[in-house]
């Protein structure tokens, strides 16, 4: 008889949790009451606010270093303006899924990269620049990379830009491979944009 009571104790502290939880969110995160919904919800809410710090901590970054951008620390080089693109080498498949992550940061972008298996999740974070998105989406489908999601949010000169994208074909990246690529990608955008 009492597991029937410890049960119903389990049960009662869910459901206030769950009701916490669904007041500290909007509304519009929670289509309906169930369990599912209200952490799927909380999920996404939550994503929504740590992109929404990132583009914080980048705005600030600016406004300490001045519209010219954060100058790399003394040890970092500067990045080359007119370097081609340099895509990492493809890596055979293999059979199990392994995690990764990478990060690669400049003064120009600020680069995330989580990797499980084929599917990637790519994070940028730089300053907008008119052509951006698109030359970065064609650039990234040079990788052989199929681009599933885009999340873009952006606040005044900053963009955050999500990419959620599974690697196509026979290629095959390390999380520091794509992270540097991605880079690349950007630093060229930016050499290209400033001529």
């Amino acid at each position: 008889m009492t597991h029937i009571a410890v049960e119903r104790n389990r049960r009662k502290q869910m459901n206030e949790h769950l009701r916490v939880l669904r007041s500290l969110m909007p509304s519009s995160y929670v289509q309906r009451g169930d369990q599912a919904s209200i952490i799927g919800g909380a999920i996404e809410f939550v994503r929504e606010l740590e992109q929404l710090l990132q583009c914080l901590e980048s705005q600030k970054r600016r406004r300490l270093y001045g519209d010219a951008g954060p100058r790399p620390p003394a040890g970092e080089p500067s990045p080359q303006p007119a370097q081609p693109l340099m895509f990492p080498p493809p890596m055979p498949k293999s059979g199990g899924l392994r995690e990764e992550a990478a990060e690669s940061k400049s003064c120009l972008a600020d680069v995330e990269v989580k990797l499980l298996g084929f599917d990637a999740l790519i994070k940028v974070l730089s300053r907008r620049r008119p052509g951006q998105l698109i030359k970065a989406i064609a650039a990234l489908e040079d990788m052989q990379l199929n681009i599933l999601h885009t999340n873009i949010t952006t606040i005044e000169q900053t963009v955050l830009y999500s990419f959620n994208v599974k690697i196509g074909g026979e290629a095959r990246f390390t999380a520091e491979d794509m992270a540097n690529s991605v880079q690349q990608i950007f630093s060229f955008i930016h050499a290209s944009s400033s001529i």
